[in-house]
């Protein structure tokens, strides 16, 4: 079987507009949840989330360009080009011909629909923006990534929820496994950041809401006071090579892509099912396909949302896969500091994931000031401060609305 590894990687996320910035924030706990500024959150019970911060879309595009983009689609050609730039392939105009693009994204450019919807009902049906279709819709992401850096090879967007950034880079992963591509543009884009969102997702009782006081500690995986997840937002592409292509041209390799697995609940629209059985058989289908024992993975991204059915959910779901190897597993959920970014998520906790191998370090799980033990969750989360620990196996997991479940294995390349 050809072998995939991540040769550059690029991130845009709440903590960090760089790799290096998102990593050195996340290893040093830092909380990238605050107060909501990307619109007057004063209407709305939820009044904070998880932007980025001090974005300059004309450092990645002209302005022109910018404009016919919605926000997510700005982040993903912004991260694009920084894996690009990493991966030193932003002038190798012949690899680049054949590259492909695999793109995750929940929901698309929701802010444009908001916008574009207010226009239509004020002016009597008679106005709207002129690129509201193609600004709005989910794909306009990959297809911007694909013209910015004249990449002809073929342009996917993946919808899995939350789960769709794990799912671009597992369908990348066996993209390049079966020889159509040797180099794929891989990762997960993101920005829900408006009114609509925010009153789509309250009325659903799944946002945290009662932290506004302090709201870098409304995000408490595993915690007895977690109350629902932070809105996060942002993009996280990474290269994804075969190894011997990449040898051959003298590439740095940060990790190798060694496993996927994935299953669908098939059991409610929002809702894990509560057996956890079918997350588990992902889980096992992921080692199964990377070829390692659940004793031989030492850390565990988790999906960690906040909220109580999650994490209750997934640790449940550890257990069965890992059996009694679970008690000695290192697991964290970065989105205590992240935010949940959606279709981001699974891409940005790849990322975070490999710098994990790279550094030899477990980042934390902050505000986990008291875990849940009576509700399920009796593992260690790596609570408030990281460990240093060589990683020579990691794993991330991330499970969507409608059911869909993902899971990545990644191994140090020796």
């Amino acid at each position: 079987m050809r072998r995939v590894v991540v040769t550059g990687m690029g991130c845009l996320s709440p903590v960090g507009n760089s790799v290096d910035e998102t990593w050195a924030a996340v290893r040093a706990g830092k909380s990238g949840i605050a107060t909501i500024t990307h619109y007057d959150p004063s209407p709305f019970k939820v009044k904070y989330d998880a932007e980025v911060k001090n974005f300059e879309a004309d450092k990645y595009m002209d302005s022109k360009t910018a404009r016919k983009m919605a926000r997510f689609s700005k982040y993903a050609v912004a991260a694009a080009k920084m894996a690009l730039d990493d991966a030193e392939l932003t002038d190798k105009k012949d690899i680049l011909d054949t590259t492909s693009v695999f793109l995750g994204v929940g929901i698309g450019g929701l802010e444009v629909t908001e916008a574009s919807v207010i226009s239509y009902h004020t002016s009597n049906y008679q106005r709207m923006p002129p690129m509201t279709i193609p600004m709005l819709i989910p794909n306009e992401g990959a297809a911007n990534i694909s013209m910015a850096f004249g990449l002809h090879g073929a342009t996917h967007t993946i919808a899995t929820a939350c789960a769709s950034g794990t799912d671009a880079i597992g369908d990348a992963l066996d993209n390049i496994r079966c020889g159509r591509n040797d180099v794929v543009l891989a990762g997960g884009a993101e920005s829900t950041e408006n009114g609509f969102a925010n009153l789509g997702f309250e009325v659903l009782h799944a946002l945290s809401s009662k932290w506004a006081d302090a709201p870098e500690k409304a995000s408490r995986p595993f915690d007895k006071q977690r109350d629902g997840f932070i809105m996060g937002e942002g993009a996280t592409i990474l290269v994804l090579e075969e190894y011997e292509h990449a040898k051959a041209r003298g590439a740095k390799i940060y990790a190798e892509i060694a496993g996927y697995g994935a299953t669908s609940d098939a059991y409610h629209l929002t809702a894990p099912d509560p057996a956890g059985i079918i997350g588990a058989r992902a889980m096992t289908l992921a080692m199964k396909d990377a070829g390692v024992s659940p004793e031989q993975v030492q850390y565990y991204n988790a999906h960690g949302t906040s909220t109580h059915l999650n994490d209750s959910g997934e640790t449940k779901m550890l257990h069965m896969a890992f059996g009694g190897a679970a008690e000695k597993l290192h697991i964290s959920s970065t989105k205590s500091m992240t935010g949940h970014c959606l279709g981001d998520a699974g891409a940005l906790e790849a990322m975070l994931s490999i710098k994990a191998i790279q550094d030899s370090f477990v980042p934390p799980t902050i505000n986990l000031d008291e875990p849940d033990v009576e509700g399920g969750c009796d593992l260690d989360y790596t609570p408030n401060k990281g460990i240093d620990l060589n990683i020579d196996v990691a794993m991330s997991g991330n499970f969507g609305f409608g059911g869909h479940n993902g899971i990545l294995v990644f191994r140090k390349v020796q």
